[in-house]
């Protein structure tokens, strides 16, 4: 009797999924909608005042996506960043195409879905020129309960910052549609 209740008790164990099980993306659809926080933010000069933390994550096929990251931080700094990334592993991942300012990195952004978390994470701050001096991509963490989809989808595709990613995607390295300029 006592190996009967032992082997059911081991039989339901994979049935149980932690929420890091279930966050891990197996599409590109895992990641998509708009995630988000409202938070109480301040000044130096004591005021409180409510800020947004935005991510939005468009799929454009399995493999690749639109992201946009809208952050604000302490005293009004910002960090802003747009572009297409790509699925690498279990991450969606934004390589910068652009040339970097002298001295600096280029900017890999990943995001990823870990412990019931959008994690987004710039390395050692190698995408900082996107943001303000007390600003940082990297170690934002948005919960996935604040995913929703995006009902305003034909507004962002003819933002211009939708528009310049795309551009720039048709082109980059990282794209493997993308044709060779002559």
């Amino acid at each position: 009797m006592r190996y009967v209740v032992l082997l059911l008790a081991v039989l339901a164990l994979p049935s149980v999924a932690s929420a890091a099980d279930i966050a891990v993306p197996k599409t590109m659809s895992a990641f998509a909608g708009r995630y988000g926080a409202h938070f109480k933010n301040g000044d130096v000069t004591g005021d409180v005042y409510w800020s947004d933390d935005v991510v939005e994550i468009v799929p454009l096929n399995d493999m690749a996506a639109y992201v946009r990251a809208d952050l604000q931080f302490f005293n009004g700094h910002q960090c802003s960043i747009s572009g297409v990334g790509r699925l690498e592993g279990e991450a969606l991942v934004y390589h910068d195409t652009s040339t970097p300012l002298p001295d600096q990195p280029v900017c890999v952004l990943r995001f990823e879905r870990k412990g019931g978390q959008l994690v987004l994470d710039d390395g050692a701050r190698s995408c900082g020129t996107y943001c303000g001096a007390r600003g940082a991509l990297g170690g934002t963490k948005l919960s996935l309960s604040s995913q929703r989809p995006i009902h305003y989808l034909p507004r962002l595709r003819a933002s211009p910052e939708y528009r310049s990613a795309l551009k720039a995607w048709s082109g980059s390295p990282y794209n493997p549609e993308a044709r060779p300029t002559p």
